[in-house]
């Protein structure tokens, strides 16, 4: 059995009286979740549960949000795929950063804000993710400088994407082709070649990369028995032509 969805074994005793009381609705504590946010960031913890109690408050009381405590929670998210942490965090979130932005021909719209745009550029890289296009991940990161800010303030953030990607690759292969992992991983030389072996624990075979089995990976065959015995059949058989045509 899972851990509970509430469960953060690194939350500390004063963020854990505020979640099981009643201040969690206040607003004074807005700036108590802010300041774990941010060490959440810094010492590669993560507390989905606290981080929503944050969003919920910020949809009560709109004037005490903070762009920057938003989009580092929604960043904190895209750490944990594929949980569905970030969606989570998106339906808190007012409804016009994810309108899409006017073009300069236009008339600006309400959303056009710099929390607009980032929490949009985040949900593309959470998309991405989401269809297994780990390459084009990378390549997108590296396409704006608006990403390695939102990123930054997240501590080891390339690496804890790295490890839920092989973890995910590692939940439905056992067999994958070197060249395609590097550009999944955004290695290559010997930097692929530790992180394979010494973090992942898989083998290096010429051009294949060998993927220890697991539960998620095995194949398994399903063997179907119908248990339907022969009376029970001929009942159904015998009520059918009893019926009145």
């Amino acid at each position: 059995m899972g851990a509970p969805f509430d469960f953060a074994p690194e939350r500390p005793e004063h963020i854990e009286q505020i979640l099981n009381g009643l201040d969690r609705y206040n607003p004074e504590t807005t700036t108590v979740f802010q300041d774990y946010v941010m060490q959440q960031c810094e010492n590669q913890t993560y507390d989905c549960y606290a981080n929503l109690a944050l969003l919920k408050l910020y949809q009560f009381n709109p004037h005490l949000a903070r762009d920057e405590t938003i989009t580092n929670i929604l960043v904190k998210a895209l750490t944990v795929f594929p949980s569905p942490d970030f969606s989570l965090c998106l339906a808190l979130l007012p409804s016009h950063t994810l309108a899409p932005l006017s073009t300069s021909s236009h008339t600006p719209a309400a959303g056009d804000a710099p929390l607009s745009e980032a929490v949009q550029k985040l949900n593309h890289l959470k998309n991405l993710l989401e269809g297994a296009n780990y390459a084009d991940f990378w390549s997108t990161l590296d396409s704006d400088d608006l990403y390695a800010d939102l990123v930054a303030d997240v501590s080891g953030f390339e690496e804890l994407m790295r490890v839920r990607i092989a973890a995910t690759v590692s939940q439905s292969v056992r067999e994958v082709e070197k060249s395609i992992l590097e550009g999944w991983l955004d290695l290559s030389g010997k930097e692929f070649d530790h992180f394979v072996g010494t973090v992942c624990g898989w083998n290096v075979d010429g051009d294949k990369i060998k993927v220890p089995i697991n539960k998620d990976n095995e194949a398994k065959g399903t063997v179907v028995r119908e248990n339907v015995k022969f009376d029970q059949f001929s009942r159904v058989v015998r009520r059918a032509f009893e019926q009145p045509a």
